[in-house]
């Protein structure tokens, strides 16, 4: 009887582990080191990308400095911000006097300032003449537009648009109820007054006129103000509106006319416009 041999059977490898690599395990490394190397490779590279992410954020975060820089210029003993900013660019109307080449007398204190009250003219909704009457607290003209804004880009700003004077006036209201300051600049071009007001849109937030009034013709500390820049012409007005006692507006307060009233001041600005033209027919 002729016995079979069978052939013998191959051994199973075992099952390849989840924590088993090729290249390791050719190096001899058993699969529990193996798990234990890539735990701890994972470990790693978590604490890595985090270092890596703080350093992104750290590099974002000194790129972006208005609020660094307005929070260090608000430290100024002279400084405040109006809490809201609106703008208006130049009308047709300023065109004559868009170059200052074509309006080259300086300007002077008597006058942007020689009216020592504004009056509101206008009526109320309802009909009625409104009430409001500002005087003339202090005034002053400076030939360095760095003696009368404040905050780094706003006064490269101005300094880039060829600012050669800043005239500042503090009214009061006859009520003792209201404090604006209008600041007029006096720039190179109707260019530069444009770019100045548009830019004041963010620039705001960290730079603003300096306050000329001090005690009961200044801004009480902390105060909500309001402020605006108008470009007329080659020159940029800007209008700096609050309550007395620093509070916010109501109802009550027509922050609308008390600006229009401010603007007054312009009225120089005006003068020089029909000084080139002529007047209307």
């Amino acid at each position: 009887m002729t016995t079979t041999r069978q052939a013998p059977r191959k051994r199973r490898r075992p099952p390849r582990s989840d924590w088993q690599f090729p290249i390791l395990t050719d190096l001899g490394m058993d699969p529990k080191k193996q798990k234990l190397l890539v735990i701890g490779a994972s470990v790693a590279g978590v604490l890595a990308a985090a270092v890596v992410l703080v350093l992104v954020i750290t590099s974002l975060g000194s790129g972006y400095t208005p609020e660094r820089r307005a929070s260090a210029a608000i430290l100024q003993a002279d400084a405040s911000l109006p809490e809201v900013y609106h703008s208006w660019s130049s009308p047709k109307l300023f065109d004559p006097i868009a170059e200052r080449d074509k309006d080259r007398a300086p300007l002077t204190e008597k006058e942007v300032f020689g009216q020592k009250t504004l009056a509101d003219q206008g009526k109320s909704a309802d009909g009625k003449k409104r009430r409001l009457t500002l005087k003339l607290a202090v005034s002053k003209v400076d030939a360095d537009c760095a003696a009368a804004v404040w905050g780094e880009e706003l006064l490269e700003l101005v300094q880039g648009g060829g600012c050669n004077q800043a005239a500042r006036g503090v009214y009061l209201s006859s009520d003792g109820r209201y404090i604006g300051q209008y600041t007029l600049l006096n720039l190179r071009d109707g260019k530069a007054a444009t770019q100045v007001v548009e830019e004041l849109k963010t620039l705001y937030r960290g730079g603003w006129a300096r306050p000329l009034g001090t005690g009961r013709s200044g801004f009480p500390p902390g105060a909500h103000t309001e402020g605006g820049g108008y470009a007329l012409g080659h020159y940029v007005g800007m209008v700096w509106i609050g309550r007395a006692d620093g509070a916010a507006p109501t109802a009550k307060d027509d922050f609308v006319s008390f600006s229009l009233t401010l603007r007054g001041a312009e009225k120089a600005v005006y003068r020089r416009v029909v000084s080139i033209t002529g007047p209307a027919s």
